[in-house]
Formats: structure tokens, C-alpha cells, sequence
């Protein structure tokens, strides 16, 4: 009996020791992620703050995270200097109109690059994944010049041009994920039943792929949204210009920013994505599922 519980007692030991190290492991990971978090909501948190604050708190030596004299004088400024509804109207309606024409365009070319295997669909695959790393400054002068040409330069449907053209990899690329965890046994089965490619799309894959069509959808959204470097470039008449672009113009002369104001608009640009995340963060989380998980 005393052997027995030696080797009993031996065998506890590194358990228990195995146990510890993964709950020193899990509270690791949870410590880092709540850094994490904190890092993120930090900027945003002061912007609050200083969205809210008075001039004479906004020169204070000693700023403090919450207002204490709390004001909407900045929004009632920002909106008196600057059109931003306007501005807001004009990146609502390029972000969306993109984000839609990627995703049409997207969908139907991923279904073929997902289901086809062969060299022309891994090159294919590949000048997506690259064409990603090009910096915005290499394509600027080739863009300006086809738009130019097309007459629609200093216009917002130019601008829904560019970023359907610069969303689609992006685009593509996550839906070619998501349609390959489509079980391919649902295509024959809709083929067997007489349905055609475009029925078998529209009908048997497009239902399944849907949180990864609002998730891809919503990231192609976000990125027109926030986008400021073409916008500046493409749109001269400040009727035509985005959100991000008008931001620009709470910017004295020599580097010099009314902070309250900007700050105030720089919040209010900042909520649509928010809110729609907050909507349909279910159906992303969903969509992210799908897109990593194969049957």
C-alpha cells in the first residue's frame, strides 16, 4: 500500500502543477487583453472628455478625464463653422454605395474562386492578398488620371469608384473563406434538383453566407467611411467633400486646432460606425464562425 501511494502522490504533484500553470496562463492572456481594451478605449474616452469640456478646462495645466463644467458649446460651434451634415450626407452615401457594389461584385467572384481550384485561381487569390500591401501613394497619379478621364473627378461618384476598386480584395478575400465553408454536397444536391450556378448562388449559397456578407459588407463600409488621403485628393469643392476631409478644416493655418469643436465633430463622426457595429455585432461574430470554422 505504501509504494501505491507514492506513486499516487507523485502523479498529483505534476497535475496540480499543470493546473496551476494554465490558470497562471489564462489570467496572463486576460490581463493582456484587458491592457488591450484599455489601449483602445483610451483615445477614444478623451475625446469624449474633451468633446465636453469648456475652453478654459481645454487650457487647463491639470486636465481631468471628466468635464467639470460639462457644455455643448463645441457641438453648437462645430456645426455654426463647418457643414457637416452635409459633409456627413456625402461620405454616408459613398461608404454605403461601395460597400454594396463590393460586396455584389465580390460575392459571385468569390463563389468561383473558392469552388475552383486550379493556377489561375491561386494567382488570382494571390494578386488579392498583394495588391493589398500597395501604398495609397503608387496608384493616386493612375487613378486621377482615369478619372480624369471618365469626367468624374471632384465628384462623389468618382469617389464610389475608388473605393469600390480599392474594397473589392479586401472584400474578395474574406468571402472566398466564408464560401468554402459552404459544404460543396448543398451545391450538388441543388444541381441534382435542376438548379443552375446563378439559382444555386442566389438561393442555396447567398443565405448561408450571409453573416459573412454583412460582416464583409460592414468592414467595407467602415473603410470608406474613415477614408481621408482620396477624398483630399479627388473632391476640391467643399460641397462634394467627406466627413474626414471637412475635420480637417477645424486646423488653423499654422498647425494650430480649435480642440474643442474638432473634438466635438470628430466624436459625432466616429458614431455611425459604432452604432452599426453595436446593431449587428451578432451576425459578425457569426460571420467570423463560419469563415473559420470547415465541415
Amino acid at each position: 500500500m505504501g509504494p501505491r501511494r507514492g506513486v499516487r502522490a507523485s502523479r498529483a504533484v505534476p497535475a496540480s502543477r499543470a493546473s496551476r500553470a494554465v490558470r497562471a496562463s489564462r489570467a496572463a492572456q486576460y490581463a493582456a487583453l484587458a491592457a488591450y481594451l484599455v489601449f483602445l478605449a483610451f483615445p477614444f474616452l478623451w475625446l469624449v472628455s474633451t468633446a465636453f469640456k469648456p475652453a478654459r478646462e481645454l487650457g487647463s495645466l491639470h486636465p481631468t478625464w471628466i468635464p467639470e463644467e460639462p457644455t455643448l458649446g463645441n457641438f453648437r460651434q462645430a456645426f455654426a463653422e463647418q457643414p457637416l451634415l452635409h459633409a456627413a450626407l456625402n461620405s454616408l452615401i459613398a461608404a454605403l454605395c461601395a460597400a454594396v457594389i463590393a460586396v455584389v461584385l465580390a460575392t459571385p467572384t468569390a463563389f468561383v474562386l473558392a469552388r475552383r481550384r486550379g493556377r489561375l485561381a491561386t494567382a488570382a487569390t494571390g494578386w488579392v492578398v498583394v495588391s493589398q500591401a500597395f501604398p495609397f501613394v503608387l496608384v493616386i497619379i493612375p487613378l486621377f488620371l482615369v478619372l480624369k478621364n471618365l469626367h468624374l473627378v471632384n465628384s462623389v461618384p468618382g469617389l464610389i469608384l475608388v473605393y469600390v476598386v480599392w474594397s473589392l480584395p479586401f472584400a474578395l478575400w474574406m468571402l472566398v473563406g466564408y464560401v468554402r465553408a459552404v459544404p460543396p454536397e448543398l451545391e450538388e444536391a441543388a444541381a441534382m434538383d435542376g438548379a443552375g450556378r446563378l439559382r444555386t448562388l442566389v438561393s442555396v449559397v447567398a443565405p448561408l453566407l450571409a453573416p459573412g456578407i454583412v460582416a464583409t459588407a460592414l468592414f467595407a463600409f467602415i473603410t470608406a467611411w474613415n477614408e481621408f488621403f482620396f477624398a483630399l485628393v479627388l473632391l476640391k469643392t467643399p460641397e462634394k467633400q467627406t466627413l474626414p476631409v471637412v475635420l480637417t478644416h477645424f486646423l488653423g493655418a499654422e498647425g494650430t486646432a480649435d480642440l474643442g469643436p474638432l473634438a466635438a465633430a470628430a466624436f459625432l463622426a466616429t458614431l455611425p460606425s459604432l452604432v452599426i457595429f453595436a446593431v449587428i455585432q451578432k451576425r459578425i461574430t457569426g460571420g467570423m464562425l463560419a469563415g473559420a470554422v470547415k465541415s
